[in-house]
C-alpha cells in the first residue's frame, strides 16, 4: 500500500458516513432491507486521471429478523456488526462522476450465539462480496451509492439453507488530506 501511495499520481484520505440498507437472504429470514449504518475511512490512490484504487475500512451494521426455526417461538431481531474492507477500482467518467467496482471482505465483529438453541454460532466469521457503485465528486465532499452482493454462504449452522448478504449503501465522504 505504501509503494502504491508513493507512485500514485494523486492521494486523498477521508472519512465516510452513511446508511446501510442490508438483508440476509435465506428461507428463515424476513424479506426486505433493514436500516443500519456505515462509517469509516478511505484512501484514494489515483493512478492517472481516469483510473484509481480506493481501499476502505468501514464499520457497518446489518439488521435482519429471523421469522422461524431454531427453537424460536416469535420472530427475533438480529444485529450483525461487520468490519468491511472493500478494495475498489475507481473509473473517473468525468470530474463529477466516478464509477466503482471491486471485492469486499467483511469480518463479523459480533457472532450471534443466542439465535440457535444449543448456543452454537449462527453466522460465519467472514463474508466475501462484490461491490458496484458510483460517486459524485463535489470538491472536498463526495456523495456515494453502492450495491454489495454476498458471494459466500454466511450460515455457520449445519444442515441449513444458504444465507447470502446484500446491502445498499448510500452516504457522504469528506476529504481530509
Amino acid at each position: 500500500m505504501i509503494s502504491a501511495a508513493a507512485s500514485a499520481q494523486s492521494f486523498q484520505l477521508g472519512a465516510k458516513v452513511g446508511a446501510n440498507l442490508g438483508k440476509i437472504d435465506g428461507q428463515s429470514f424476513k424479506d426486505g432491507y433493514n436500516f443500519g449504518y456505515v462509517l469509516g475511512g478511505y484512501v484514494d490512490l489515483g493512478i492517472n486521471k481516469v483510473i484509481g484504487i480506493q481501499p476502505e475500512v468501514l464499520f457497518s451494521q446489518t439488521n435482519t429478523t429471523v421469522d422461524s426455526g431454531y427453537g424460536l417461538v416469535k420472530p427475533k431481531d438480529v444485529h450483525l456488526n461487520y468490519l468491511n474492507i472493500p478494495i475498489l477500482l475507481n473509473i473517473n467518467a468525468s470530474k463529477l462522476l466516478t464509477f466503482q467496482v471491486g471485492p469486499q471482505f467483511s469480518i463479523l465483529m459480533n457472532n450471534n450465539q443466542s439465535l440457535v438453541e444449543n448456543g452454537e454460532s449462527a453466522f460465519k466469521s467472514g463474508d466475501f462480496a462484490a461491490v458496484l457503485g458510483a460517486q459524485l465528486n463535489f470538491g472536498l465532499l463526495k456523495v456515494y451509492g453502492r450495491y454489495n452482493i454476498g458471494l459466500s454462504n454466511v450460515s455457520d449452522i449445519s444442515n441449513s439453507d444458504k444465507w447470502k448478504s446484500q446491502a445498499i449503501q448510500v452516504g457522504v465522504a469528506i476529504k481530509i488530506l
